[in-house]
């Protein structure tokens, strides 16, 4: 398989053709953002760390049955995917009160929930990605109901397997944000990726941050943040 023109290029990826249909080609960056772009600085080695934690992630749930477009690393920085058109709609699963919800609720950031919630917000940078509820998503036509309930389920299976897998490695998953996309054939699959840039990991011990909130509240340390959780999944260092 060999990598041809490039696609799109996103905040932390981009996107090539790939020689074979059916297959893009992503390459992982290390430029770093925040608050929809208006923060921004790149981090060395980001990028080949978050390639290898979410290709962990992404096999890992592919082992317990949740579909997902990842196939296999190619070098540090890329990965094979399967072809997908990504729902624009950002699907944020949540443990604990962290973030944009504590500040909502009003609630003292680490405040435990009673259950898990799953949260919309449609994927679009110049609105700053709202919140949504399920009819704004039926009026945008993002997806019908059948598909909602389908993400959500999916969504909720992703967290009960993240969370035992990261508990058995001295991990709190706080909360975390997923993307879905559609192949080609129409079915609808988990996408994008799993790792410290769309996750929020705290050490089970210290409660230290272990995720892109060192970068966003300028905690400093972010590449030895993205490090460590790579050593805790048990991945190889080649950065």
């Amino acid at each position: 398989m060999e990598k041809r023109e490039q696609l799109y290029e996103g905040k932390a990826k981009k996107v090539y053709r790939t020689s074979e249909p059916g297959f893009f080609w992503l390459e992982y960056k290390d430029d770093a953002t925040a608050f929809n772009g208006a923060k921004k600085a790149e981090i060395t080695g980001k990028g080949a760390l978050n390639n290898q934690i979410s290709a962990i992630f992404l096999s890992l749930l592919k082992q317990k049955g949740i579909e997902n477009h990842f196939v296999k690393t190619v070098s540090d920085t890329e990965q094979i995917v399967r072809e997908v058109t990504i729902v624009p709609l950002e699907v944020v699963t949540r443990n604990i009160a962290a973030g944009s919800l504590a500040k909502r609720l009003g609630w003292e950031e680490g405040t435990p929930l009673s259950k898990p919630i799953v949260e919309w917000y449609y994927k679009n940078d110049e609105l700053g990605d709202p919140i949504l509820n399920d009819d704004h998503v039926a009026v945008l036509n993002i997806a019908v109901r059948e598909e909602l309930n389908h993400i959500k389920e999916i969504s909720l299976r992703v967290n009960d397997v993240l969370k035992e897998y990261l508990a058995g490695r001295k991990v709190i998953l706080v909360d975390f944000k997923l993307e879905f996309g559609k192949t080609p054939e129409g079915q609808l699959i988990l996408a994008d990726e799993i790792s410290p840039d769309t996750c929020r990991f705290w050490d089970a011990n210290t409660m230290e941050k272990l995720d892109k909130d060192r970068f966003r509240r300028d905690l400093g340390n972010v590449e030895e943040a993205y490090r460590e959780i790579l050593r805790r999944l048990g991945g190889q260092e080649n950065v």
